[in-house]
Formats: structure tokens, sequence, C-alpha cells
């Protein structure tokens, strides 16, 4: 008989996917774990319960979440829904306005901040800008543009004929090309501005100059505006090296125009001179239709089948230098925008099973994407949206099912962990603010805004003080009928169901929390079991279990018998409410009995107490036959 002892000291790889329990191999199987739920990973490589959530504020639907951060004190949340935009500052609505976008636009929104202006876009919607010029002062308006780009998207035969080169003038051209949708709209004919005044006919239409004509003979030079109700607006935006970024239109999907270098709105080609706007597309073997622009090291450009790299330093007409470097894909139904983790670019691959880290190599001078969610795969199942909490060095990733997988990246220390978050309901949108992060989570048929708060061990919750102990506590109307899980002065209460509102104690209390409960689940891979000549061996018995942890307060966990529940109560009280102490140290578990299954976990933690737990680290002594 053979006795092993092995200690797990990190969980460094997360959850891995039901493929990889045959790959005890890999490096990852040593610091992985079969299922992780509710849990974060440290960066140290510890487990600990995840934060509750707390209850700001109900919705009224679907609704997409911004962030904007007007300086390093004033940072606000903006939540876009069906036809109307709320504005949160700490916590609270600070603002709310009508707004031009429906639901149906909301997965396609794309945005940029400049200063206190936040830019909005979407193919199907004139482009917004949302201003804010005080705490409670916010309006939405339409871009001011000095020059709309232009393009040629009639054949190359059709001719333009001018009958005046100055004042009010009739444009005649040789095929249909005016609509009705072109009135208000800037062209160019032979180089010069004109704008439309009126349509007369497919073939006529009134215009003003601008700029004079050269001549009134019929002219092929002559372009319409790119970015206009009849072409489309503008899909994806974003700010690099002081230019205005617009990354392709509903009829130009594969270009890209760059705005006059520190004239955002200005996008005149002129003579080409360094200064001037930057019009072009992307031609390869494949369809690139853009969707996402995204300023980093590069401007980077994010397609439907793969990422372009575009340089020059600086972005000038003459040394603008577009390279095409991965053929991943982005999604193409929603607009996911990729965020920035220590430099490198995060984004959804087009399939929606992968989550790419598109890096830049000094070595090789090329951007690679690594698939971060290799390993856990089956936890990133279409995702719709993704924030990066910087402070913890969290990406949440919310999926259309609602579920939400949240990956601790740390590069130094080699941790690329995914776990897996449930709560009762749906995560729709995120976003995070200085810190803290955001979500609009779906109940019962109703949208509410949330956010993880390390002080909160509950979901949807609110807490309450009281100078005396009291033992009713209104407030929660928005859990009304439902089951809550109550701490009262630190301590587990027993479920209660809300009525009117209120909760009532059985014994008063001045600090009370109440919400949702939600279950945590650590389960270890199958041992690595293999005899001298290297095959799998079996029955094996687990002797015992010894688990190192950091201020936990409540500790459960199944060594083949069910679940044991260890106390951590004080030992100078006799009351059994009393709140249980924090433990930090050694739990060691004894265990009985063989096991033929390999495959089941030798142990299993799982708890749904309002308490606080973190796992550093689990050695196991086992023996098993020969």
């Amino acid at each position: 008989m053979t006795q092993l002892r092995t200690l797990k000291s990190s969980f460094a790889a997360g959850e891995l996917a039901p493929e990889l329990l045959g790959r005890a191999d890999l490096r990852a199987y040593a610091n992985g774990a079969r299922r992780l739920r509710n849990v974060f990973i440290q960066p140290t490589g510890g487990i600990t319960r995840r934060p509750g959530l707390r209850h700001l504020a109900m919705l009224p639907g679907p609704t997409r979440l911004i962030p904007f951060e007007f300086n390093t004190e004033q940072t606000y949340l903006l939540a876009l829904s069906h036809q109307r935009l709320q504005v949160f500052l700490a916590d609270a609505l600070a603002a709310e306005l009508p707004a031009p976008w429906s639901e149906e636009m909301l997965p396609q929104l794309a945005y940029t901040q400049s200063a206190d202006t936040l830019l909005i876009a979407h193919p199907d919607l004139a482009p917004l800008a949302i201003t804010r010029s005080g705490h409670t002062s916010w309006t939405i308006g339409g871009w001011n543009w000095s020059e709309v780009p232009t393009h040629r998207f009639a054949p190359p035969e059709v001719t333009l004929t001018p009958s005046a080169t100055t004042g009010t003038i009739t444009l005649t051209a040789s095929a249909p090309v005016f609509e009705e949708g072109h009135v208000g709209a800037r062209w160019r004919v032979a180089g010069k501005r004109v704008d439309i005044a009126a349509r007369l006919s497919p073939t006529q239409a009134i215009a003003q100059v601008l700029d004079p004509l050269p001549s009134t003979e019929p002219t092929r030079d002559w372009e319409e505006g790119a970015i206009s109700s009849v072409r489309g607006w503008p899909v994806s935006i974003c700010f690099h090296q002081d230019r205005l970024v617009i990354g392709g239109t509903r009829d130009l999907p594969n270009r890209l125009f760059l705005s006059r270098s520190g004239d955002l709105f200005n996008f005149d080609t002129g003579q080409g001179l360094d200064d001037e706007a930057i019009s072009f597309g992307l031609v390869s073997d494949q369809v690139n239709a853009i969707r996402a622009v995204f300023s980093g090291r590069h401007l980077q450009v994010f397609t439907s089948g793969g990422e372009w790299m575009v340089s020059g330093d600086p972005l000038t007409p003459a040394s603008i230098q577009l390279t095409r470097q991965t053929r991943v894909g982005s999604p193409v139904k929603r607009m996911i925008q990729p965020v920035d983790v220590d430099g490198s670019t995060i984004f959804v691959a087009r399939h929606g099973r992968a989550v790419h880290e598109f890096a830049y190599t000094d070595v090789q001078q090329i951007y690679q994407a690594h698939d971060l969610a290799m390993l856990a795969s089956h936890l990133v199942r279409e995702p719709v949206a993704m924030a990066y909490d910087q402070r913890a060095r969290l990406l949440h990733v919310a999926m259309e099912d609602g579920s939400l997988a949240t990956l601790t990246l740390f590069r130094a220390e080699q941790v690329t962990a995914w776990t897996a978050q449930h709560t009762e309901g749906a995560f729709r949108s995120l976003a995070e603010l200085d810190g803290t992060v955001y979500a609009v989570v779906e109940r019962w048929g109703t949208h509410r805004l949330e956010r993880f708060d390390p002080a909160l061990y509950l979901d949807a919750a609110l807490e309450g003080e009281a100078a005396a102990p009291q033992d009713e506590w209104s407030g929660l109307e928005h859990l009304e009928g439902r089951m809550v899980g109550i701490l009262a002065d630190g301590a587990p209460q027993q479920d209660q169901r809300v009525a009117e509102g209120r909760i009532r104690l059985p014994e008063g209390a001045r600090r009370v929390q109440a919400g949702l409960r939600f279950t945590h689940v650590i389960e270890p891979l199958p041992p690595e079991l293999l005899t001298g000549i290297g095959t799998r061996a079996a029955p094996i018995r687990l002797v015992s279990a010894t688990f190192r942890l950091l201020e936990t307060a409540d500790f459960a966990v199944d060594l083949g018998r069910g679940p044991e529940q260890v106390p951590f109560r004080r030992l100078d009280t006799a009351l059994l409410d009393a709140p249980p102490i924090r433990f930090s140290g050694d739990v060691r578990l004894r265990a009985l009995g063989w096991r033929r299954d390999a495959m089941q976990p030798l142990w299993r933690i799982e708890g749904h107490a309002p308490l606080p737990m973190t796992l550093l680290s689990v050695t196991t002594e086992m023996r098993m036959t020969d």
C-alpha cells in the first residue's frame, strides 16, 4: 500500500475545462481546479469568496452602462436605456434626460470620451455628443462637423454638370444619384465644396456653392458625404494622436477616417499635408468590416476577419502604414469594446468562444493574439460585455446566458485564472469606474443597477445602521416577496421573506445586511495517481486534508461523508448567535473510506453563509493500492 502526501499551494490556473481532466502532464493541472463558483483568484494564488452586490437602483429596462470620468474626483456612470439617459454620481441618480437611441440600438453603440464630452456612434443613428456642464446638467446633441469625409459611391462613368460656378446652382447627373436624404449634405465637385439644398429628381438637385467651381463642364471628379442618413453613420470611434478616428460606416464597413490633427471634426483630406485628414480602406483577401478601433501603442483596428496595426510616428498621410497582424476576428452582432490591461488589448473573438490578448512583441515587432480562455473555454460562451478592475486585477466578462466569468490576470506571477460567478438572475451589462465594477442584473423580469461591494456578503443587498437596536428594518421594496439572507451585527440570521419592503428580526440589532444568498464552490481536479509502470491506480483512500485559511468566518467541506461545518465561534461566549470570529490558520480534517472512482473529487468546499472565506492551500494525505 502506497501513501502519498500532496500540497496544493496555488490555484493560479483557475477552473479548467472538462476536456483537460486527462491532462495531468500540463503545468496548469497542478495549479487548477475542477469547479470554482462565486470565488475570485487572488494574484498570489489563493481563493476568496467574492463580494456581494449592492443594490443601487431599479432601471426602466435593458440598459447599457458607460463609465464617464471627468477628473479624479468626479466620476459618473451613464446608464443608457430605451430613449433615456440616466447619470449616476456616488451611487445616486444625478440627472435624467430623453435620448434618441432605442433599445435595439444598445448592443451596437460605440463610444469614446474627450474631457467633458462623450461621443456616441451607431451605424443607423446620427452620431451624438453627451456633454457635462455640471453635476446635474447634461445635454445630448449632434456632432459639430467642420468637414464631413467624402467618398465616391457612384460608378466612375457618372458625371455631374453644374449650371453655374457660384451661388445657388443646379447639379445635373448623368445617372440617378440624388436621394431625399442628401438634402443638407455636403458634396465635393472638382474638389470644391457644395451643400445640397433640395432634391428635384434622382438626376437633379439644387446646391449652394461654398467654393467657386472651376467650370460648368460635366465632370467625373465629384464625391458625396461618406457619413449621412443615406450612406450610414460611424460604426466605431476613438481618439489617437490628437485625431478623431472613425472606423467603418454602414456603407463603407472597411474604411478608416482620421480627422485633421487638433481639429477633431474636420475630415478634409486637402492636399495631403501632414496635419490634414486621412482616409483609406482595408484591402485584403477577405471581408474586414471594422468592429472597433483602439488607441494603444499603435492605432489598433479590430475587424470581423482579423486585427490590424496602423503605424506611423506621427501618423501623417505620407507616413501611415497598415499591416494585418492576426486573423481572429471580432463579434458582428454586438459592439464589445476592447479594454486595456497592462499595455495589452483584450478583445472577444468573433466565434464567441474565446477572449484574446492582443499584445505587441518588441523582438518580432508584431502583435500576437493569445487566447486567454483556452484552458477554460467552457466558461466563455457568447460574451456580451467586459469590464476590467485594475485595482483587483480582475477582468469580468458577462455572457449571453447571464453568467459572469472572471479572469485574474497577473503576468508577473504567471496567474491566468478563470472562475464563474452566478447570482439569482442574469448579468446583462458591465462597467468599471475608479476601481468599482457596476452591473446591470436582470432579476425576475426587471433590470437593476448593482455594484460589487467588499463590505457586503449578499446580492441585491442593502445595509442599515441605527444608534439603538431595532427589530424592524425597511427599504427592501426591490426584494418584495423574496426570501433574503440576513446579517445582524455580523452574525447570520434565519432567512426571512420580505413583506411590504420590511423584515423583522427576532432580536434587535444595530447593523443589518439583507439580500440574496449565493453559494461558493471549490472542487479540485482528480488526483494524479500513477503506479510505477505509469498506469492509473484505484481505489484510493483520503486519510486527511489540511486547509490553510485566512480571515475566514465560515468553512464547510465535504470529504466524502457529506458537508462538515467547521465552527469558528468565540470561546468566551455561549451565545449561539454571537458573531463568528475570522480564523487564520490550518484546519485538519480526517476522512474515512475507499473510493473506486478516481474521477471524483477528494474534497469539496461549499458554503452559502454570508461570511468571508479565503483558502490559501490544501495538503492531502492519501493511500492507494499497489
